[in-house]
């Protein structure tokens, strides 16, 4: 493999002539320029793009952290991320952590050693100290779809309210017995969309049942398992509200397994706005979330930092969600 010596010798000027005129940032004149460039297609050089972000204190690579890439949410919101990294010229390295708090600090610990200009996290829960430690150590970091509070910078949706919405929908459309299906509210966005269906319903002056509080945190089913032994045991909910589309996705397949239809007997509302969720049987009414747009502003948010074009404090980012209706939901009689 030539190196920048080779380059040097074939063209007839020195190395640090060839590290100008390959940089773009000092004047080279014509001719000098022309013999470095010739040498460098002749022997096929390819600049060590460590040792020049060493040199320059920057490599234009970002991490993002994702905690699950099977989870249909991150690979839209990494598209996003690598779409506007690789216009602006940088390159995006991935990690995916399984949500194992230590696998992230190991990544986050070898990437700096890497010397990435920065991090995108979509992992952030309670534990995440981490976090903070490298924001408050001004390494330049920001939040996607997560958040903690408003101490690191972050793009997310606003989870209380498009809960809020979705159930106020379901009620709005004749629905009363409101089972939802919960993550883990140990995560940021889980607690505020469980508040917005518990407000939706005291809203509208309707009592919050244990038995419809369906939390599935920790399991692979997605739900199914849950819904299948709530309907077993003679609990009947007229609607239930998902807060995942593959949540979704579960209940829906347990309330047809049960002999019951969507959304004749149940009607069904997800959270997420996948790909997939048009072409279910029934086409699920659910919460879109703009997860590319999200991915591409926590990119162009991050890439401001190392550029240093940002000040002032951190701003946590409220990107609007929609709801989308679909025919997973039956207009019943109030």
């Amino acid at each position: 493999m030539a190196t920048i010596k080779d380059v040097a010798k074939r063209a007839g000027v020195s190395p640090s002539t060839v590290s100008r005129a390959l940089s773009g940032k000092v004047p080279v004149d014509k001719e000098t320029r022309e013999r470095v460039m010739e040498a460098v297609r002749a022997l096929n050089y390819k600049p060590n793009i460590l040792a020049k972000g060493l040199k320059e204190g920057r490599t234009n690579t970002v991490g993002l952290i994702v905690p699950n890439i099977c989870n249909p949410v991150f690979p839209a919101v990494a598209r996003g991320v690598e779409d506007v990294a690789r216009e602006h010229g940088f390159t995006v390295i991935l990690c995916n952590t399984d949500e194992n708090i230590e696998a992230e600090k190991d990544y986050v610990e070898k990437l700096q050693k890497r010397w990435v200009d920065g991090f995108i996290f979509a992992t952030a829960r309670e534990e995440s100290q981490h976090i903070f430690e490298l924001k408050e150590k001004g390494f330049p970091v920001v939040l996607v779809v997560r958040h903690m509070d408003q101490a690191v910078d972050a793009v997310v949706i606003d989870n209380y309210k498009s809960s809020f919405e979705a159930v106020k929908y379901l009620i709005n459309t004749g629905h009363r017995r409101i089972c939802i299906i919960n993550g883990d509210t140990s995560l940021t966005l889980y607690k505020e969309r469980f508040e917005g269906y518990r407000h939706a319903l005291q809203a509208a002056g309707l009592p919050i049942m244990p038995e419809l509080v369906l939390d599935v945190a920790g399991r692979d089913d997605n739900g199914y398992g849950a819904v299948t032994a709530m309907l077993k045991k003679g609990i009947l909910p007229d609607a239930v509200f998902a807060t995942s589309d593959p949540r979704a996705i579960g209940a829906i397949r347990a309330i047809k397994d049960c002999g019951l239809s969507v959304p004749g007997d149940i009607s069904v509302v997800g959270f997420d706005d996948l790909d997939i969720s048009a072409f279910l049987d029934p086409p699920l009414t659910t919460v879109s979330q703009p997860l590319y747009e999200m991915g591409a502003r926590a990119a162009r948010r991050l890439i401001d930092m190392i550029n240093g074009g940002k000040s002032g404090q951190p701003k946590v980012e409220l990107v609007e969600a929609n709801l989308v209706i679909r025919k997973s939901v039956k207009v019943r009689e109030h």
